[in-house]
């Protein structure tokens, strides 16, 4: 059983291309067809009025086939594609009306009623803006809506045009807010959706809140399964949350649909990377932070963790050693991540401190026994705390 609401929506947006039908009977004169053309185009008419699309279809294109610049032509199996659902494939159709007869003004109107349900704010606003309001309205009541559609375009096109500006600047949160209201002001079509959640999840994404990200980059890819852009700021999301399979997968789907993209290219390297790296030694996982942490966290994980693990605390010598072990590795990691450039080779899936990621070789300076650490104060770089401790 099909849903009413569907049944509504599509009926709303053929309606109003049927009823252009009127417009033929006296556009057609002016053509000039032949007669076979002719016969095509009434008889496809009928078929049309009839509901038999696929026939009126195959009768319009033969008229196309006939006269190939017949604007007619191409006007009735415009609207048959509508009829049918296939904008798509109307839009061509339409264009080539235009280009045929510039001012076929209905035409025109209905090809900027359709770029603005594709979100083509810009084209769709060129249209209506070529259409003056006063001949839109001399038209059938209907085509009043071209006004209220001329003014809707430019309220989405300065709340989209005010979001981008936001996120060039790196206000992320305002920026979703703008896209959240894109949603509100255009509800009942699509592709705003489609597009504001998408810009939603880069933002997300882009201000390191992947949870959210990975919510909403999911839900544009149930809609749109192949969107190169959703797929990418996923992949980044899975990254921070350390879900690196996944974030494989999804930079290789993208790369599947674009594989000159230089910036899914040197992702999936670096997801490579963080996945073999993580299967050794990580840095955050030993401090117990998140990759987005900020150097006060991880200050602050590090002394806790010192303190706990610090060898003085235990006399068994089993756990002394393996206390040693775990203080070297503790230091190691706080070394890494409070330096900016240790931690960005280190997100980049490259270990700093491990000789064999190092070009050129080199020793690794936490690989060194407790003894080297005697007389070290692992609470003196900075901060109010100041801890002595005493070696036998």
């Amino acid at each position: 059983m099909v849903a009413p609401g569907s049944v509504t929506s599509r009926l709303g947006s053929v309606f109003p291309f049927l009823l252009v039908l009127v417009d033929l009977q006296y556009e057609g004169a002016e053509c000039g067809v032949n007669a076979d053309v002719e016969k095509h185009l009434e008889l496809g008419k009928k078929l049309l009025a009839a509901g038999q699309l696929a026939d009126a279809l195959s009768q319009f294109h033969a008229a196309v086939d006939g006269d190939p610049d017949n604007y007619i032509a191409y006007y009735r199996r415009a609207t048959v594609f509508l009829a049918m659902g296939k904008s798509k494939a109307a839009l061509p159709d339409l264009t080539k009306v235009i280009e045929l007869k510039m001012d076929f003004t209905a035409a025109r109107l209905q090809r900027g009623h359709l770029l603005l349900k594709q979100g083509k704010l810009d084209e769709a606003e060129d249209d209506f803006k070529k259409v003056e309001v006063r001949e839109c309205l001399k038209l059938d009541q209907d085509h009043k809506r071209c006004f209220a559609h001329y003014k809707q375009v430019k309220k989405l096109n300065k709340l989209i045009e005010s979001a981008e500006e936001l996120i060039r600047d790196g206000r992320y949160i305002d920026a979703t807010s703008k896209y959240e209201s894109v949603m509100k002001t255009e509800p009942n079509i699509a592709e705003y959706t489609v597009r504001s959640k998408e810009r939603i999840c880069h933002c997300f994404s882009k201000d390191e809140k992947p949870v959210e990200a990975i919510r909403i980059c999911s839900e544009v890819l149930q809609m749109e399964p192949d969107n190169v852009n959703a797929l990418k700021d996923r992949a980044e999301a899975y990254l921070i949350e350390e879900m690196y399979d996944e974030a494989i997968q999804d930079y290789e789907t993208a790369q599947e649909h674009n594989e000159n993209d230089q910036q899914i290219r040197e992702g999936l390297e670096k997801a490579q990377r963080l996945l073999k790296q993580s299967q050794k030694r990580d840095y955050y996982k030993i401090l117990g932070v998140k990759r987005n942490a900020k150097k006060q966290e991880i200050i602050k994980a590090y002394r806790k963790l010192a303190l706990q693990w610090h060898p003085d605390n235990f006399q068994n010598e089993e756990e002394k050693k393996k206390a040693e072990k775990k203080f070297i590795d503790i230091a190691a990691a706080k070394e890494v991540l409070s330096d900016p450039e240790m931690r960005k080779k280190f997100d980049d899936g490259e270990d700093p401190l491990d000789a064999e990621s190092q070009q050129g070789g080199g020793g690794n300076p936490f690989h060194r026994s407790w003894n080297s650490w005697q007389g070290f104060n692992p609470f003196s770089s900075g901060g109010p705390f100041r801890f002595k401790f005493h070696f036998n």
